[in-house]
């Protein structure tokens, strides 16, 4: 597998980062990978085994730089069921037989479906993911424990509300000790992670001062195992095969959709592009290997790929060094680990939360009042309220549903005019491309006005053109144009996704100076504009109705004399 772009520039202060990156999502990754381990229905050390092998697996063959592999807990329903319905050994062939699925899915390049899934939808699973992290750590936070966990939200809260007379003050002291440490840390010492600084302060003060007061890593989910994996061979049988097919499948399909989700969330947060092909091939490695040391299914898990991102992960290392991490402390630490209180946790969690939760993309999506709206809120309400798997299948419904109806609106035949908008401009560039052609101002072979790019845009900009008008556009402006005309004349629908994606276009060239125009802008498009904010971007005064206006107002700009033309 290539390597290209994934330790493009390393040196020894990238390595530090990730050195950091990786210790700190190692030690959170302990307790996780013990209680997805517990609730999925096998023993505790299979998660940390999963944790060990899957991370480092994932994060050398993976497609993203930054993703964080391991058991997550949307798998915990569906393992719990194959474990009840039919042992654990037969979870180990289902893993193992899902990760020669998510092979072939990558091999065949079935990646690239991620991209047809809506800006909307991502948002509201992420922001729905954002919320049941945060939750999921008030019980740590108040320091109730031996509580019923739930799969669902509102079961959860009904027994927080139900154990507050169990609330533990030192708990909550050890939060705040951790939550305020962050803070100072974060303000007097920006270079060092200031989760690790909130970590370290908060579990000796309670070593110190609340020895035996407060619950620790240990104390709720026993001693962690110092023993190493053991390679085992599930039992391979045509019958067992056949019998453990369909939940095979399921583990693929959703193993494939959160890790690619998660590479999604992981591009939002630091600007990369993951390679989807590549990740699923990476995950189905890591799915392979793992049963074979009595580890659980894995994949993509947002929360610590987010707390790798934001305690500074700069290459797919702090990954790999996650696992290694994790490794050391099962062998040589684990009495030192299992120290740590849950209570300093939670507010290291909750600020994760609250920084991967998107709210920003999500009220500017939520302003503009149209379908793309409804369908955030229903993913939002959905991944909250039930699963994720369901969030997404009923948000891309959603939108299918409403793109039709978009698609049935706005489609429409017009007459063809003899007169042409810009009777002075020629094609002189004719791609393959059937939403971008360029044209250039034409008076003679040397093209007298270099520093005008003008662009016909056809067709709508939705979610599933989106992608690909803003990627031919940054392939096409190699010149770095000192004006850039987009004639939108053609363009009769633009939803949120593709507002984006133009957005980023026009930071992307007016951040070099470029001045930017537009022509003949249609209604709808005009419309979304408006409510989104980008026409303030762009400047009233660089719209037009006609492309020779627009032509005229750039050469006077740029200072062209008349006679040229």
């Amino acid at each position: 597998m290539k390597w290209t772009g994934r330790f493009t520039d390393y040196n020894l202060h990238s390595f530090q980062k990730d050195l950091i990156s990786g210790i700190i999502v190692g030690i959170i990754a302990i307790p996780l990978g013990m209680a997805f381990a517990i609730a999925a229905g096998v023993k505790p050390e299979y998660g940390i085994y999963t944790t060990i092998i899957a991370g480092i697996i994932i994060s050398l063959f993976g497609g993203s730089k930054f993703q964080i592999g391991g058991p997550t807990g949307a798998f915990i329903p569906i393992l719990f069921a194959i474990v009840l319905q039919h042992g654990y050994e037969n979870l180990l062939l289902a893993g193992l037989m899902a990760g020669i699925i998510l092979v072939l899915m990558g091999v065949f390049k079935l990646g690239v479906l991620i991209k047809f899934i809506p800006r909307p939808v991502i948002v509201g699973f992420t922001s729905g993911i954002a919320v049941i992290i945060f939750s999921g750590q008030i019980a740590n936070l108040l320091g109730l424990s031996d509580i019923p966990k739930h799969e669902n939200f509102l079961p959860n809260m009904r027994e927080i509300i139900m154990h507050m007379d169990a609330v533990n003050l030192y708990s909550i002291l050890i939060a705040f000790i951790c939550l305020i440490s962050i803070f100072i840390s974060t303000k007097l010492f920006p270079k060092i992670p200031s989760s690790l600084v909130g970590l370290l302060v908060s579990s000796i003060v309670a070593a110190l001062f609340f020895s035996g007061q407060v619950a620790t890593i240990g104390s709720a989910y026993g001693a962690i195992p110092s023993q190493l994996p053991q390679l085992q061979m599930p039992v391979i049988t045509m019958e067992r095969v056949l019998t453990m097919l369909q939940p095979a499948i399921i583990i693929a399909l959703l193993g494939g959709i959160e890790s690619l989700l998660s590479a999604v969330v992981a591009d939002g947060m630091t600007g990369s592009r993951h390679n989807s092909n590549r990740e699923l091939i990476g995950q189905g490695v890591a799915n392979i290997v793992t049963p074979l040391f009595g580890g659980i299914p894995a994949t993509g898990a947002i929360a610590r790929t987010a707390t790798n991102i934001r305690t500074g992960a700069v290459s797919p290392m702090s990954g790999i060094i996650h696992g290694v991490v994790v490794l050391l402390i099962l062998m040589l630490f684990a009495p030192y680990a299992s120290a740590i209180p849950l209570a300093s946790m939670a507010p290291i969690l909750m600020i994760v939360a609250w920084n991967m939760s998107e709210r920003k993309t999500f009220a500017h999506v939520l302003k503009t009042k149209t379908s793309d709206s409804l369908i955030l809120v229903v993913t939002f309400l959905l991944t909250v309220f039930t699963n994720i798997t369901i969030a997404v299948q009923v948000g891309l419904v959603l939108a299918i549903i409403i793109f039709v109806k978009r698609m049935a609106d706005v489609m429409q035949v017009d007459k063809v005019e003899l007169e042409e908008d810009l009777p002075h401009v020629v094609q002189s560039n004719n791609t393959n491309n059937d939403h971008i052609s360029q044209h250039r101002v034409n008076a003679s072979p040397t093209e007298l006005y270099p520093d005008i790019g003008v662009y016909t845009v056809k067709g709508p900009l939705f979610f599933g053109a989106a992608n690909m008008f803003e990627q031919s556009m940054i392939d096409l402006l190699q010149t770095e144009p000192k004006v850039l005309l987009l004639r939108m004349k053609k363009v009769p629908f633009m939803d949120t996704t593709g507002e984006y994606n133009v957005a980023n276009l026009i930071k992307r060239v007016q951040s070099y100076g470029c001045i930017v125009l537009i022509a003949g802008i249609q209604p709808q498009p005009l419309d979304v504009i408006k409510r989104t904010g980008l026409i303030k971007t762009i400047g009233e005064q660089h719209l037009f109705a006609r492309t020779d206006d627009a032509i005229q107002y750039a050469k006077g700009k740029l200072g062209y004399n008349n006679e040229n033309t």
